[in-house]
């Protein structure tokens, strides 16, 4: 196969995903109109409650005024890790039990482009289809607001408060970063997906629980819990320079260096690779369930 005819095939392979897998974006979408939605709701006394938060001191006044479009952000975001969560599950080992992977198999197109093509979904595809949703999200939430406070003078406020502008600059910043660190539970999955005959969020679950069960029966520690702890949740530790209860509202708290040579930002790569290319090996072997 040419270089060319690899690269063709691969993009029509991640093509082939988002046709077959539409809550890759209906899931993201429906829960940014349900933010919007909500914010529509709190309105109601948003005026009473914005005068209340001017008295305050201006760091804190952009704090509170930035919790619903933060909170909109956040939502979307953990929406896209569930639903990337459940793609790679279902990926390898869905076409063995609708025994489609008899026809795609008979195409010529390489079993490393296809879970390639599939590992890109949760890494960079989804991250790109979160980023304009959240986006538009929060100005319609920035527009739904002006326009309740229109009349009280209090439009602008929210405007001067939340820069939607540098908060799309550090959302840039943030989805990208974060599908590296979580790329290693993606390939994971994906290597479940392409081994298990059945129940595999199940077989990708146990194997962790039992390790984490036994250290603490027996050696009574919580290191492997812990490291599986940061390798879900401490992305935020390496990739900002944060202080105690402080939300993300500005790009000096960035730290692409800190992050880049962090050592389990690489150990996880190394085990992305791994689990990827066993993926691949198995899915050359494997037949319909």
């Amino acid at each position: 196969m040419t270089p060319l005819s690899e690269k063709t095939s691969f993009y029509w392979s991640v093509r082939r995903e988002l046709w077959e897998n539409r809550s890759l974006y209906i899931a993201p979408l429906l829960v940014g109109f349900v933010a919007m939605f909500a914010l529509a709701v709190s309105t109601v006394g948003i005026v009473e409650r914005r005068r209340d938060v001017l008295l305050l001191d201006p760091a804190q006044q952009r704090a509170r005024i930035a919790v619903p479009y933060d909170a909109a952000a956040a939502v979307l975001i953990i929406t896209a890790f569930i639903v990337g969560i459940f793609y790679c599950l279902d990926a390898l080992y869905g076409e063995r039990r609708d025994r489609s992977i008899l026809f795609w198999k008979s195409l010529p197109v390489s079993d490393r482009t296809t879970v390639l093509s599939k590992a890109t979904i949760p890494m960079i595809v989804l991250p790109a289809i979160i980023f304009p949703i959240i986006i538009v999200t929060q100005f319609w939430m920035l527009l739904i607001s002006s326009a309740v406070l229109a009349s009280s003078g209090l439009a602008g406020t929210t405007w001067t408060r939340f820069n939607l502008i540098e908060h799309s600059l550090i959302l840039l910043y943030l989805l990208p970063t974060l599908a590296l660190w979580h790329a290693p539970i993606y390939a994971w999955l994906l290597l479940v997906s392409a081994w298990a005959k059945r129940a595999t969020f199940l077989w990708a679950v146990m194997p962790f629980v039992v390790v984490s069960v036994f250290e603490r029966i027996a050696f009574g520690t919580s290191y492997f819990g812990l490291m599986l702890r940061y390798r879900v949740a401490g992305y935020t530790a390496v990739a900002f320079a944060l202080k105690a209860n402080t939300p993300i509202d500005s790009l000096s708290q960035l730290t692409p260096g800190r992050f880049l040579t962090t050592a389990g930002l690489w150990g996880g790569l190394i085990l992305t690779a791994i689990f990827l290319a066993a993926a691949v090996r198995l899915r050359r072997n494997r037949e319909p369930i």
